[in-house]
């Protein structure tokens, strides 16, 4: 190893060590940034080390900081956050709640079949994590709770279907990953489609073979009346709004009609109109939620640009060098390469936030994937997925805390762990069903550009 290596090996292991300092993430990024420049020029220059570092670096970064907010791919973000937060406030749920409850409730594990298609409308229509989990879980945990379900089986639904929004597009993830990687964000979008449906589709059934054969896990409620016309027209009129939302944003993008960020203009402007339909939007709403889509942008591109001035340093100091050799290096074929770095990707999001994992990891490891000879959109899609176990692993599983904060005292933090364990196991399952079918990645991408 050349001494760029070492320094640069330190520089990330400094990283996750001060991730636990509490510390803002983007503070510890660019503070890193300026101190390993300042030792990287002390070592170069002063002890003769083989390390060509310089203060231009820094300089170079404000630059890229530009670079950065030019960017009109990112534009979509505030507002697709934006429709989310809008969203949340407009009483949808809880009217998709009630009427899908009414429908299926009956069912063995009925409500929480309620929540994974609630779930799937919300990411289609959100791609917010924190409002998700947070409004599944004011709005269905206590139901499940009152109906007997296993406190276990309700909190790991909530978490992990709550969690889908990152990956269902249109995912604030998924923008960020096509910024990064130079991706076209529609056929990203594409791409994780069928994975995403396929991981709710896995929830739903893993959730009806454990009400089947243990009932009193989930219980189904007596109805009430038969199941006539007029519950289902009014359960189709509930869900009629998001699903013509997500037509509105998602099919102008795939139809080639708007970009991903006029097509989050829309969605902004549909989730207002909803919002007011409802008769929810009030002078106190839209204040609440332009602040909260304020600070959570803020948040954001605090990170991207703290990554933006890391990942310049790191590389300065021959990083992306360094784990281009070590992958190479390993004495597998390309798939052992490959295995390799989504077992990294899972371990580091016990400890890492999907942010920097995505910001920092990703641009690292991509050109090695592609020198391989890997599909660039199929891996970014595997990438996702796996970082769908970091909002679920302690102890940095983010859609635990969201949860535990909304739910009863009688749910403890070990029970909302034991309970995401199996969706935890049904995410890699996901992944290894992606990884042996590419086709549930590339089909409706290839379909698209043909």
């Amino acid at each position: 190893m050349t001494d760029g290596d070492w320094l640069s090996l330190l520089m990330f292991l400094s990283f996750i060590l001060l991730i636990f300092s509490g510390y803002p993430v983007a503070w510890v990024l660019g503070g890193l940034a300026v101190l390993f420049t300042a030792i990287g020029i002390v070592a170069g220059v002063d002890l003769g080390w083989d390390i060509d570092l310089s203060w231009e670096y820094s300089s170079l970064v404000a630059d890229r900081i530009w670079d950065v907010m030019n960017n009109w791919v990112l534009v979509a973000l505030p507002m697709f956050i934006f429709m989310g937060l809008m969203l949340e406030k407009s009483g949808l749920a809880e009217r998709l709640l009630r009427n899908l409850s009414t429908v299926f409730g009956a069912l063995p594990g009925g409500m929480a079949l309620s929540v994974v298609t609630i779930g799937v409308l919300l990411s289609a229509s959100t791609g917010i994590i924190g409002a998700s989990v947070v409004l599944l879980g004011l709005l269905a945990m206590p139901p499940m709770l009152a109906r007997g379900y296993q406190p276990e089986l309700a909190s790991g639904t909530i978490a992990a279907v709550g969690s889908l929004g990152i990956l269902v597009p249109p995912s604030i993830m998924l923008v960020m990953m096509a910024d990064r990687l130079a991706l076209p964000v529609g056929e990203l979008f594409l791409g994780a489609l069928i994975p995403g449906l396929l991981l709710a589709l896995l929830y739903a059934v893993y959730i009806m073979l454990l009400a089947t054969f243990k009932p009193k896990l989930a219980p189904a409620a007596p109805r009430d009346g038969s199941l006539n016309a007029r519950l289902v027209v009014e359960l189709l009129a509930s869900m009629m709004p998001p699903l013509l939302l997500i037509l509105a944003v998602l099919g102008s993008i795939f139809l080639g009609l708007a970009t991903p960020t006029e097509a989050a203009g829309v969605g902004a402007a549909g989730a207002l109109l909803l919002t007011a339909g409802y008769g929810q939007l009030d002078w106190s709403v839209l204040k609440q939620v332009s602040l909260e889509t304020t600070k959570t942008t803020s948040y954001i591109f605090a990170i991207f640009l703290g990554a933006t001035a890391f990942s310049l340093v790191l590389r300065g100091l021959g990083g992306d060098e360094l784990i281009a050799k070590g992958l190479f290096g390993l004495p597998f074929g390309p798939e052992g390469v490959l295995l390799t770095i989504l077992l990294v990707v899972f371990l580091l999001g016990f400890v890492l936030d999907w942010i920097e994992i995505t910001l920092i990891v990703l641009p690292l490891v991509a050109p090695v994937v592609v020198e391989l000879g890997f599909n660039l959109i199929w891996f970014t899609v595997l990438f996702a997925v796996c970082l769908q176990t970091a909002f679920l692993t302690p102890p940095v599983g983010f859609a635990i805390f969201y949860l535990k904060g909304v739910v009863p005292k009688s749910v403890t933090i070990p029970t909302i762990y034991r309970g995401v364990v199996p969706f935890i196991l049904l995410q890699l399952l996901a992944l290894v069903l992606i990884y042996q079918f590419t086709d549930l990645v590339l089909y409706l991408p290839s379909q698209w550009l043909s």
